[in-house]
């Protein structure tokens, strides 16, 4: 009896080992198998991913030269106003217009500011921390002010352009031609945009989240204009200057200038075109 029970222990046992044994090797076969599709699905993103980007890099080709082809904005302005000197200023009142691209291969020092509705923000090293404390005080005040857009790359602001033209052309049926030129009057051809400095914040209501002219009446944009200055910052766009800056009005657009320029630019009621044209004439 202790012989046969036995025997049937082995074959008990023998049985286990060899189902483990076998799952053992099913797994292993999973395994293979899953890092196989892994690898192939990879190398299929690759390729698609590839072909993508020939098609975006061939699209930005044809409106590059679209750009360029394109009759310049407001070109009877005086060249004063479109030039205005940059020689001997300061970094952080760098000029950058439809007539003033930024330096090639200008890179700014930028830092995260927050994560907001799954997007990062960034700025200039050197404004985080007024524009931390100008955006605390304004909610202090019972406004509720978030920032939509700050530093962005050459790539973005390439998208953000052609975004532009399409909507332009399929939307509002302006034709390849012309679309370039009246989107860049609202949004800058990349190389001449604040944004790219990482210096410009675009600042909205948490009542009124649009970029419209109706802004301006948001109790986030009253306190913004009335107290801006005195962290650094200036109303970059105002009404009624676009003969200046080339941009539409934009009651949400802000760039860093740094206190002391900033409370003198705001005491003279200038815009920056204008204030580098007085610093010049000094």
């Amino acid at each position: 009896m202790k012989v046969k029970k036995k025997r049937k222990t082995g074959y008990i046992l023998l049985v286990l080992a060899a189902v483990l044994l076998g799952l053992l090797i099913q797994g292993a076969l999973g395994y293979f198998r899953y890092r196989q599709e892994t690898q192939d699905a990879m190398l299929l993103l690759e390729e698609l991913g590839g072909q993508a980007r020939t098609a975006a890099e061939s699209e930005l080709s044809l409106r590059a030269a679209q750009w360029a082809e394109a009759e310049p904005r407001l070109a009877a302005l005086p060249a004063e106003r479109r030039n205005a000197p940059q020689e001997g200023n300061p970094e952080l009142l760098m000029l950058v217009n439809p007539w003033n691209p930024l330096p090639e291969g200008y890179e700014p020092e930028i830092e995260f500011v927050y994560r907001l509705q799954g997007r990062d923000y960034w700025l200039d090293t050197r404004c985080v921390a007024d524009f931390k404390l100008m955006m605390n005080d304004c909610r202090a005040s019972g406004a509720q002010p978030y920032l939509c857009s700050a530093h962005r790359t050459w790539e973005k602001q390439e998208q953000l352009f052609n975004e532009k033209i399409r909507k332009l052309v399929w939307e509002e049926h302006y034709d390849w031609e012309n679309a370039p030129a009246v989107a860049a009057q609202t949004v800058a051809v990349p190389g001449t945009s604040e944004h790219q400095l990482g210096l410009a914040v675009d600042i909205i209501d948490w009542e009124h989240p649009y970029l419209d002219e109706e802004q301006e009446n948001t109790r986030s944009q009253i306190w913004l204009m009335e107290h801006c200055w005195d962290y650094g910052f200036i109303l970059r766009y105002p009404n009624g200057t676009t003969e200046f800056t080339g941009i539409i009005y934009e009651p949400w657009h802000y760039r860093y200038v740094g206190q002391p320029y900033a409370q003198e630019i705001h005491r003279m009621g200038l815009t920056l075109e204008e204030y580098l044209t007085l610093r010049q004439g000094r």
